[in-house]
C-alpha cells in the first residue's frame, strides 16, 4: 500500500451511508452516475492503458452493481469491448441500479449471467459487492470470485474489492484480489488494515464531487507525512542535550538485553539527548560495545535517576516477580511512559497493574501486537484481527492509553475515541526487534516534549517509512533487520525536519 498524502478521512459504512443521504438532500448530482463515470475514466486510463481493448465486468445485485453498469455504458462508448455479468434481479433493484442496467441495454448491451469459459479479456471491473455486505460469500458469488481471482488478469475493484468487510479488512468467504481500488467519497477502514491490505492494491479515493468532512466530521483519518512530522521543528542552533530530554528503557533480563539495546539505540537516533538503557539481568553487559553513547545501569539505578523525562518498559523485561515490581514502579512516576512486550504481558496478568495503570494522570502509550492485544483484552488473537478497530478502541478506552495496534495497517487509538490508520510499511517489519525499536523511537519523541498522540503517529509513520525506504534500495523486505530501521528513521526525520 502506498502512503496516502493529506491527512484524509475515514469512515465506516453506516457513516457513509449518512453522508449519502446529505448530500442527495443536499441536492448533489446522482451519485452512482458520478462513481460509474470515476470507474470507467480510471479503467481507461490504468486498467486498460496502451493496446489493452477488452474488458470483463461483473455487476452484482446491489448499487455496486449499478456503478459497474454505468461504467460498462462508458466503456462501450468509447469503443472499448465490454462483457457484462450481471447477477441482478431488475425487479429487485433500486431507481438508480435499474437505471444503469437500462443505461447498458440502451447501447446494445446484453448482460450475460456467468463468466464465458472461452472469454479473452485484458482487465476485470469488480463491481459485485460494495461496502454493504452483510455475509459471507457463497455459492454463485462465491464462485465469481474464485473465477476472478483463477483469471490472473489485473482488476479494478469498485469502492472496494468484493468479500472484503468494509469496517474491518476481514474476509467474507472469499475476496476479489484487485490490483486498483477506487473508492468513493473517502476511505474506509477495511481498505487500510488487516486482509485489506493484501487485497486492494493500489488504492485511489474519489469523492465524487463531495465534500464528506463538510457534511459528517470524521473520528478517524490516515496518518500523513506532513502531519506526523509537523509537531517537531527543527533545533535551535543554541542548543543542548538537556533540551532534548532523557530516556530511561527498563527491560533486558537474562538472554534478552539485546532488546533493551535496540530500544535504546533506536531512542537516541530518535533526538534524545541521553539514555538510559535499565537492566534487569545479573549479569548484563556494563557497556552496549556498538553503541557507547548508551548509559546501562540496573532498572533501580534508572528509575532513581531525577532528570528522566521518559520511561519505556518492556523490551527483554521477561515475566518475572521482579520485573513486575520495576513495571509498578516505573507506571507509578509521574513521567510519560511507553509500554510494549513483556511488560504488556504482565499487565495482562495482574490486576495490580492495570488497576494502577488506569489510575494514571500521565501519558500512557501501549505498542501491543494482536497476540498481546489478545491477551490485554481476554480475548483471542483471531477474534483482535477480525475487529482491529474495535480491539484499539477498547484498548485505549480501558487504560486510558494511547494504542498503536501494530499490524498491516496499524491502528492508532486515542482515549477520546480518535482513531488513525498508519499506511506506511512493509512485510520486512516481520523481523525481531522491530518492535523495541518503534518503542524506543516513541519514547524519543515523548521525551522531546511532544503529546503522545503526536509522538505515536510520528513514531509509526517513521518505522514503516524507513523500511519503506530500505526497501527501494534493495535492502528487504527479505532480511531487513530492526537496527537498519533505527539508521533509516533517523534519516528521514533529519531529510523531513531539515528540508
Amino acid at each position: 500500500m502506498r502512503p496516502f498524502s493529506g491527512a484524509l478521512p475515514v469512515y465506516f459504512t453506516r457513516e457513509i451511508r449518512d453522508i449519502e443521504r446529505l448530500a442527495v438532500a443536499a441536492g448533489a448530482a446522482p451519485l452512482m452516475r458520478r462513481a460509474g463515470l470515476a470507474a470507467a475514466e480510471t479503467a481507461r486510463d490504468r486498467l486498460l492503458a496502451g493496446d489493452r481493448t477488452s474488458v470483463l465486468v461483473l455487476a452484482g445485485p446491489g448499487n455496486n452493481g449499478g456503478d459497474a453498469l454505468w461504467a460498462a455504458r462508458h466503456l462501450k462508448d468509447w469503443w472499448f469491448r465490454v462483457d457484462v455479468v450481471f447477477t441482478g434481479n431488475p425487479a429487485a433493484l433500486s431507481p438508480d441500479a435499474l437505471e444503469a442496467l437500462e443505461a447498458w441495454r440502451e447501447v446494445g448491451g446484453e448482460p450475460l449471467s456467468e463468466i464465458p469459459a472461452d472469454g479473452r479479456w485484458d482487465g476485470v471491473i469488480d463491481g459485485l459487492f460494495g461496502i454493504g455486505l452483510q455475509r459471507d460469500l457463497e455459492g454463485l458469488y462465491l464462485d465469481l470470485v474464485e473465477r476472478v481471482n483463477a483469471l490472473e488478469l489485473p482488476v479494478l475493484a469498485i469502492d472496494i474489492p468484493s468479500g472484503l468487510c468494509s469496517d474491518t479488512g476481514r474476509i467474507r468467504g472469499a475476496a476479489v484480489h484487485a490490483a486498483l481500488t477506487i473508492t468513493f467519497l473517502a476511505l474506509k477502514p477495511g481498505l487500510l488494515t488487516h486482509l485489506g491490505t493484501e487485497c486492494c492494491g493500489e488504492i485511489l479515493v474519489n469523492d465524487i464531487g463531495v465534500d464528506a468532512p463538510a457534511l459528517l466530521s470524521p473520528r478517524m483519518r490516515v496518518i500523513d507525512e506532513e502531519s506526523a512530522f509537523a509537531p517537531l521543528p527543527p533545533r535551535p542552533a543554541n542548543s543542548h542535550k538537556g533540551d532534548f530530554g532523557s530516556v530511561g528503557i527498563l527491560g533486558g533480563a537474562a538472554g534478552m538485553t539485546g532488546a533493551a539495546f535496540l530500544a535504546g539505540r533506536a531512542a537516541l537516533k530518535l533526538g534524545a539527548g541521553r539514555v538510559y538503557a535499565g537492566m534487569m539481568a545479573r549479569q548484563a553487559p556494563a557497556l552496549d560495545a556498538g553503541q557507547p553513547e548508551l548509559m546501562v545501569r540496573r532498572c533501580d539505578d534508572v528509575l532513581s535517576l531525577e532528570h528522566l523525562t521518559c520511561l519505556a518498559l518492556g523490551p527483554g523485561m521477561g515475566t518475572s516477580a521482579e520485573a513486575a515490581r520495576v513495571l509498578d514502579a516505573g507506571i507509578r512516576t509521574r513521567l510519560p511512559i511507553v509500554l510494549d512486550a513483556d511488560a504488556l504481558n504482565l499487565l495482562a496478568r495482574r490486576v495490580r497493574l492495570q488497576r494502577a495503570l488506569q489510575g494514571r494522570h500521565d501519558p500512557v502509550v501501549l505498542t501491543p501486537h494482536p497476540a498481546e492485544a489478545a491477551r490485554l483484552l481476554g480475548s483471542d488473537t483471531q477474534a483482535v484481527q477480525e475487529d482491529r478497530v474495535a480491539a484499539a478502541e477498547e484498548l485505549a478506552r480501558r487504560f486510558r492509553a494511547f494504542v498503536a495496534l501494530k499490524g498491516a495497517g496499524t491502528v492508532c487509538a486515542a482515549p477520546n475515541g480518535i482513531l488513525h490508520f498508519n499506511t506506511t510499511g512493509n512485510p520486512g517489519l516481520a523481523s525481531a526487534g522491530m518492535g523495541d525499536v518503534l518503542t524506543g523511537m516513541i519514547a524519543a519523541l515523548l521525551a522531546q516534549g511532544l503529546d503522545a498522540g503526536d509522538a505515536l503517529h510520528l513514531g509509526v509513520f517513521l518505522h514503516g517509512a524507513a523500511a519503506d525506504a530500505l526497501a527501494e534500495r534493495g535492502v528487504g523486505p527479505v532480511g531487513l533487520t530492526a537496527g537498519e530501521v533505527a539508521d533509516a528513521a533517523r534519516d528521514l526525520l533529519n531529510a523531513a525536519v531539515y528540508a
